[in-house]
């Protein structure tokens, strides 16, 4: 059994573990990390995922590092894209040589008197159970697991002779030219699929049991283009991030103060995009408000341009049964397949699944609460990142990873060696996740908590978090500092220290 005790012990080598190790070097170059992954590959959520036209459902501009420039001319990246950005960023950077794969981890426990945490993984290759020790443990594993996607149960679906497929593990050897494709589902992925699949299919179905906000994007950014002529890249490249989180967080909070208005917006770009006549209210005019859950990005209008040549069609029906050729509608109508894709969504899976423990007590997650969205309640010496709903992830991961950089310097400037978050004391306490997503809601009551108001609120609000986490007091009413086997103590009483 293999020990080792690293300063910071990263959980995840995506997109945020690999950015959070790149701030880390950058920001606290004396200390000591590791980088756990429980596949073999860099990328996480871009490698794992490999069905027709997959691609990002946020501009590169905002979706990728803070420190590294997007250059790629597409805003709208396609996976392949985005996966060799990401491994090029460990390679340049050197984060590559810190990463163990196949480590998953199962249990971590922090232990007060050491003020260390000790961290139990499983080697998938070897089958060896490996303990690791370090100071700060941060996770970059996303909410939801990576082994499974969520499939609903189906009525009838034995009986269906044809080839049922999950996008979360598309099958390399799936030939779907020439043929019938049923894509049950309406968020990003199944408007992603349609209009690749239908380049090569015979016909391809999106068939929803409710409409989705759906709006075109072009796939590349104008200003962008213009600036990258004129200006050196990472001066380009900052322009356009700040262009795009501006007019995002404006479509938000009009959608928000304003959803009426915004909903016809979207009406009516849908119909400029598609055949007189269509019925755009059945199938793309949701009941619920924008932003209620993320708006579906198409590049260039694919989609609606797949529809309008008759590639690919839109059904808005329940599903009655699956027959041995299809689908049979509540309708009554049937829906013939050789293909079924089921893009039904995901299965949250909170820290990757791993159980954490403080001083022998287990953690229930749903009993603690998010400080700042990133720590919880009770819990010291870790973080977690969960990027922003109504945003590009890696906005708040460059924030949550720089957060845990100046948490890291503050601790070694006034000596001490625990951060741990408490609980508001009195308040409202909602979901860390805002959206009403089916799959938020299926595992809402596993998730943290947010509080009634800021440290313990996230505000999906870049702009704000920005003031709050890169230049805010790192000393607050939500935090407290102490020293190992010490009690917890006012970080605000501890003695004053510079901190950048």
């Amino acid at each position: 059994m293999a020990s080792d005790h690293v300063d910071v012990l990263i959980v995840g080598a995506g997109l945020s573990g690999i950015g959070a190790a790149v701030h880390l070097q950058r920001e606290c170059p004396g200390k000591t990390y590791a980088v756990l992954e429980a596949r073999d590959a860099i990328g996480g959520t871009w490698d794992l995922f490999r069905y027709p036209g997959i691609r990002s459902d946020s501009d590169m501009y905002t979706l990728g590092y803070s420190f590294k420039p997007w250059t790629n001319p597409k805003a709208i990246a396609d996976g392949d894209s985005i996966r060799e950005y990401v491994r090029e960023t460990a390679r340049e950077h050197g984060v590559s040589e810190h990463i163990r794969f196949h480590h998953r981890v199962i249990r971590a426990e922090f232990d007060s008197a050491t003020a260390r945490w000790t961290v139990h993984a499983h080697r998938a290759d070897t089958g060896e159970h490996v303990v690791l020790t370090c100071a700060f443990l941060f996770t970059c594993s996303g909410y939801y697991g990576y082994d499974e996607g969520y499939t609903p149960e189906f009525p009838g679906v034995e009986r269906y002779t044809g080839r049922l497929v999950h996008p979360q593990h598309w099958p390399e050897d799936l030939d779907y030219a020439g043929k019938r494709v049923v894509v049950i589902g309406s968020g990003a992925t199944a408007v992603t699929l349609v209009p690749a699949m239908a380049e090569q299919a015979g016909h391809v179905t999106m068939l929803q049991r409710s409409p989705t906000y759906v709006i075109s994007l072009p796939s590349r950014d104008a200003l962008a283009d213009a600036l990258r002529r004129r200006l050196p890249a990472k001066a380009a490249y900052a322009v356009v991030r700040w262009k795009n989180v501006v007019l995002g967080v404006a479509n938000f909070q009009l959608s928000r103060r304003a959803p009426g208005l915004v909903k016809k917006f979207l009406r009516r770009a849908a119909q400029g995009k598609l055949p007189v006549g269509y019925d755009i209210d059945r199938h793309f005019s949701p009941r619920y408000d924008p932003w209620d859950q993320r708006l579906c990005v198409v590049p260039d209008g694919d989609l609606f341009t797949a529809v309008s040549q008759g590639r690919a069609e839109v059904v808005t029906d329940t599903i009655d049964t699956f027959t041995e050729r299809g689908i049979r509608l509540t309708s009554g109508a049937e829906l013939p397949a050789d293909i079924v894709v089921t893009a039904t969504g995901l299965n949250l899976l909170a820290l990757g699944g791993m159980r954490i423990a403080v001083d022998g007590a287990e953690v229930d997650l749903a009993q603690t609460v998010a400080y700042k969205g990133m720590m919880l309640s009770g819990v010291p010496n870790f973080a977690m990142t969960i990027g922003y709903t109504n945003a590009s992830w890696t906005l708040k991961a460059d924030l949550v990873a720089s957060y845990v950089c100046r948490l890291l310097r503050h601790l070694d400037a006034t000596g001490q060696q625990v951060v741990t978050p408490l609980a508001p004391a009195s308040g409202d306490l909602v979901p860390i996740i805002d959206l009403q997503s089916g799959y938020v809601l299926r595992a809402v009551d596993q998730l943290p908590k947010q509080g009634p108001n800021a440290p313990w609120r996230l505000h999906q609000n870049y702009p704000r978090d920005v003031l709050l986490m890169r230049h805010g007091r790192l000393t607050d009413e939500g935090v407290r500092f102490s020293r190992a086997a010490t009690p917890a103590t006012d970080g605000a009483a501890e003695r004053p220290a510079p901190v950048a």
